[in-house]
């Protein structure tokens, strides 16, 4: 229909292209607006984008006060999957899908809008108006880095590093719950510092057997995207990256979209996920404590103070790690021949991350412009990570 393409590039005023859509018969429009929806998701799912990024990305920039947006999408989602076996979509996309419940739930894509009218309890306008929202954000996305086959590619068997195992995962998972509930410093410590030991002893294991007479050798580094929420966006960037680089990762940042693509083997990108997850609970945590009173007066100063304190906490988390892995290695390495293997790994993940990105910018590093928030970062970094 003219009417939506013209009202979402823009060619017509928003609210003039609303009234022109309100006053238009149903029948019309609602087949039309969905079939509008579901073309703008194909279309970005064959450019690289997985669910779970969309969803971000939509409730990123349409809001988290119009909740519909991302209902909407899921929906779409769902729809796009129904041409789809499920055996042959990749097992990683799926998973997100299922992880949002994108499942079909309306009788007929032609009374979509007027059955979502009716299950919201809304009128029809205002869900004419959230549509129009979703395709509008959809519109502003381009075309990304495709790390996982979409629905309709060719699948091919999967060449991705083991996961860590499940067993593993869940002790991981326990110490670091454990890690961020706790009010004692000494105990976060402990029980961080015990995850990443497990961590380092499990992908120190899996790179022995990997180069071991040619074991793994079909196993190839892989590539994952995470998200990094505002605000202060750049600083929790820099802590991501902290963590990626000391377990063997490496990272690219999109500030435009808000995420970072980690690059790695499939088990140390697991180990940088869990790890930069628990890492940012126990910043805000201890940020929070040692800041300074808001209000107008204090406000610029808090924000100061924030931004020094997250710059000063992903350096000394990455000055630590560091260091734990170096000492990992050499304990490792005194009794195998792990180091040729280590760094043959990180040429094939730098070689992966070449493909994908062949250019790229290096970043700005951010300001630090409050001495109590840069000292308050170290002493929180020096408590949550282990010595």
């Amino acid at each position: 229909m003219k009417q939506i393409d013209d009202l979402v590039r823009g060619a017509v005023a928003y609210e003039d292209g609303l009234d022109l859509l309100a006053v238009a018969p149903a029948a019309e429009v609602d087949p039309a607006l969905f079939g509008a929806l579901a073309d703008a998701v194909a279309r970005l799912v064959r450019g690289g984008w997985q669910p779970a990024e969309l969803h971000r990305a939509v409730v990123r920039r349409g809001g988290t006060d119009r909740p519909l947006l991302a209902a909407a999408l899921v929906d779409a989602i769902a729809a796009l999957l129904r041409g789809y076996a499920r055996r042959s979509v990749d097992e990683r996309w799926l998973a997100q899908a299922d992880e949002l419940g994108a499942a079909v739930w309306w009788s007929a894509d032609a009374s979509y809008v007027s059955e979502l009218t009716a299950r919201r309890r809304l009128d029809r306008i205002s869900v004419v108006d959230d549509l129009l929202g979703l395709l509008v954000v959809l519109r502003a996305l381009h075309p990304i880095e495709v790390l996982v086959p979409p629905p309709g590619s060719a699948l091919v068997p999967s060449t991705k590093a083991s996961a860590v195992d499940s067993r593993l995962l869940d002790k991981v998972r326990a110490l670091l719950a454990k890690a961020e509930s706790t009010g004692y410093p000494a105990e976060a410590e402990t029980y961080t510092a015990k995850a990443q030991e497990l961590i380092a002893r499990h992908a120190i294991d899996e790179a022995l057997l990997a180069g071991r007479d040619g074991a793994g050798a079909d196993v190839v580094p892989f590539a994952r995207r995470i998200g990094v929420d505002h605000p202060y966006e750049n600083e929790k960037a820099s802590l991501l990256d902290a963590v990626a680089e000391a377990n063997r990762c490496h990272t690219v940042w999109s500030p435009d979209y808000g995420f970072a693509t980690v690059f790695g083997f499939d088990a140390d990108i697991d180990a940088v996920d869990l790890l930069y997850t628990s890492l940012l609970v126990q910043a805000g945590r201890a940020m929070a404590k040692a800041e300074p009173p808001g209000g107008k007066a204090g406000r610029a100063r808090l924000k100061t103070f924030r931004q020094s304190f997250l710059v000063a906490y992903a350096v000394r988390i990455g000055e630590r790690l560091a260091r734990a892995t170096e000492l990992a290695i050499e304990e490792a390495a005194a009794a195998s021949d792990l180091l040729p293997v280590l760094r043959s790994r990180d040429e094939q993940v730098r070689e992966t991350m070449a493909k994908i990105f062949p250019r790229t910018v290096r970043g700005r590093g951010s300001r630090v412009d409050s001495l109590e928030g840069w000292e308050s970062g170290r002493e929180a970094a020096d408590r949550a990570i282990l010595n």
